[in-house]
């Protein structure tokens, strides 16, 4: 294995790593980094606007895995999102940035700029489709010159779909032409919670869907050609025969990262564009019930402010008790696991896509632990420690991606599976 380069103070900081999420990506990084000697020794740090906070982060980390000296051999950096100076500063001692601080459209632009500008690689957990490719048209040519690389959505938005699909591809003999995928998530009695992290960023993207759909006229794309047979999206509330469940279009940021991939590697690898569309399983008719009740009320309070306020101060109450303040319990996130199935289809080798349907199908599947917060963490600095071992293999010598187009040549997908993830091929 290739070591880290080790031209600053530190490989990784965590930023943000007194959050909800921040602190499994604490704890991830310290476990792996107890797994590094010499010259692959993973020297990192932590940083946010509360060194109380952080101490007490570390401490957490420490007692957990029972390393009562990282305590004191990890080091704390003060940074704020609303101080320039000490991001720059942060980001001025690290090859790269692990950005934990959302929601990302009111707080990770500033982090972002100030990655590019003082040359630490940047990767973050956003799930956040109008930060992601606002990032994108801002950033990629500054971050390209400077030879940075700015990776968004490496957590569970969107990894394993992301890199699933790319998986899908490798296995599938002949040209893939589109994949349906339905995520399902598996808890125990206890059920399972978000964060109010998460919830407050749903609110905030529904309610500015328009600036989306402005903002990616900004680009100019032409539409991506469609190969082989088009596929029509389904509808919002189907009963799906695939996974025996009521389902609807998954509202996460996977349909547009994949889409972003798969116009990368048309334009830079030629390869043949996927369709795809996302779907996540919500269960029996009483889930239908609770979610038509619940999405109605959603949709009517998100358009105004005062609805908006209602949604982000009671989230236990209006997501019928999905998301809260508090978040999860470790019971319930011990108790919780994911599975995306995806459903894929294509023309055999030797077959041209043009002259019928297509006559070929593969079944693929990625699982993993409970996905907002443990599979987040793993995938993130999986990542990260990608980045740093493999940037021969990265597009280019930076610029802005999603987890696909920076990391289909490596072997993120390899160092998924170490660490608890579970690639397959489920049936031809």
């Amino acid at each position: 294995m290739e070591a880290v380069t080790f031209s600053r103070k530190y490989h990784i900081i965590i930023f943000g790593a007194s959050g909800f999420t921040g602190k499994f990506v604490a704890e991830e990084v310290a476990r792996y980094a107890a797994d590094t000697t010499g010259d692959q020794r993973l020297k990192w740090a932590v940083a946010g606007r509360s060194r109380a906070r952080l101490e007490v982060t570390l401490k957490h980390v420490a007692d957990k895995l029972a390393t009562p000296q990282l305590s004191t051999d990890v080091d704390i950096i003060t940074a704020d999102v609303s101080d320039k100076q000490s991001l720059a500063a942060m980001c001025g001692q690290s090859l790269l940035v692990v950005n934990c601080v959302g929601p990302y459209r009111f707080y990770g632009e500033p982090v972002v700029a100030a990655c590019v500008e003082n040359g630490a690689h940047y990767i973050d957990i956003c799930g956040e489709p109008q930060f992601l490719e606002r990032m994108q048209l801002l950033y990629h040519t500054k971050a390209l010159d400077r030879g940075v690389y700015v990776i968004g959505s490496c957590g569970f938005d969107s990894i394993p779909a992301d890199l699933g699909i790319i998986y899908t591809q490798e296995h599938f003999k002949g040209t893939l032409t589109a994949v349906e995928s339905f995520l399902t998530i598996s808890s125990g009695p206890r059920g399972t919670c978000g964060h109010d992290a998460t919830w407050r960023s749903a609110v905030h993207g529904f309610a500015d869907s328009g600036s989306l759909r402005q903002l990616r006229r900004s680009f100019g794309y032409k539409p991506l050609p469609v190969v082989g047979t088009k596929v029509l999206p389904r509808g919002c509330l189907f009963f799906s025969k695939e996974i025996m469940q009521y389902s609807i279009p998954f509202m996460g940021s996977d349909p547009s990262v994949v889409k972003r991939t798969q116009r990368f590697l048309f334009e830079e690898e030629h390869r043949s564009p996927i369709q795809y569309f996302a779907y996540v399983g919500v269960g029996g008719l009483l889930s239908v019930v609770k979610l038509v009740c619940g999405g109605l009320l959603f949709w009517i309070l998100v358009k105004f402010s005062l609805g908006r306020k209602l949604l982000t101060s009671f989230p236990r109450f209006f997501s019928l008790g999905l998301f809260s303040k508090a978040g999860p319990t470790m019971e319930q996130i011990e108790d919780t696991c994911f599975s995306i199935t995806f459903f894929a289809e294509g023309y055999s080798e030797g077959t041209d896509p043009s002259q019928g349907p297509p006559n070929a199908k593969i079944c693929t599947q990625v699982l993993g632990a409970e996905p907002g917060y443990v599979a987040t963490a793993i995938a993130a600095v999986q990542a990260a420690v990608t980045l740093l071992r493999e940037r021969h293999s990265l597009p280019r010598r930076g610029g802005v991606y999603t987890p696909g187009g920076a990391f289909y040549k490596t072997a993120l997908i390899r160092r998924l599976g170490d660490h608890g993830f579970k690639f397959s091929v489920a049936k031809n």
